[in-house]
């Protein structure tokens, strides 16, 4: 798959932006992250529903498995116009999920997207642009759902996911440099949701007995920076 400029003398437009070692973010490049992420869900949605029958509803595997099966749907529609670059590929993600999952994860899955995707700029995003994206999302995710780190939910594996990248790429890093150093953030934050006592959410009510599980919200966090790590490296 060719995520770049194009071979000879830089183009003033894209310039900075991608080399085949390191890709920039572009339409084909995200469209593979979101097919990555929707054959991850489907491989770990038993996982998930099971984290989520233990503190939550019991739905989030099933929820996201139907909203990504519905992303991939309208993707692969003839009646879909061929996404122009990568902000619209992450742009209909969002606004599919919230039309079609319901509870907590598709309005927050999918106004991150949603914002992601309207923080990009329309040549392939750099780096540092896309970190100004995954900032975007997270801030998405706080303003709708309210929660903060340590309050045992997506946000605990986002946070230090984005932190991470953004670390990553002010050191110089490329796009898979990054996303690797996201992914593992991400992972080391969910494990790190076991021993929170939730605070926000269903698994809230819980109290105390919310103690010693892992969010599925982190989880399946953990997934999304994966599979970004996994088509970027």
């Amino acid at each position: 798959m060719d995520h770049n400029a194009g071979p000879g003398s830089p183009d003033p437009g894209t310039a900075g932006r991608g080399t085949p070692e390191d890709p920039a973010l572009d339409a084909p490049l995200a469209e593979a992250w979101i097919r990555a992420l929707a054959a991850a869900v489907d491989a770990h949605e038993r996982e998930l529903t099971d984290l989520d029958s233990a503190i939550g509803d019991g739905d989030h595997g099933s929820n996201l498995h139907r909203g990504f099966t519905a992303v991939l749907a309208v993707l692969d529609s003839p009646d879909t116009p061929g996404p122009a670059d990568a902000g619209a590929v992450l742009g209909r993600t969002g606004r599919t999920l919230i039309s079609k999952v319901g509870g907590a994860s598709g309005p927050l899955y999918g106004s991150a997207f949603r914002a992601m995707g309207a923080a990009l700029p329309p040549s392939p995003a750099t780096p540092a642009e896309f970190a100004g994206a995954l900032a975007a999302g997270l801030a998405a995710v706080r303003q709708l759902g309210g929660a903060g780190p340590g309050d045992k939910t997506l946000v605990d594996a986002y946070a230090p996911a984005l932190a991470a990248f953004e670390q990553a790429v002010a050191g110089g890093a490329g796009l898979a440099r990054a996303a690797e150093a996201a992914a593992e953030a991400a992972e080391e934050g969910m494990r790190a949701t076991t021993p929170l006592q939730a605070r926000k959410g269903r698994a809230s009510y819980l109290g105390p007995r919310s103690i010693g599980h892992q969010d599925p919200g982190a989880t399946s966090t953990a997934l999304l920076f994966r599979t970004l790590a996994d088509v970027t490296g």
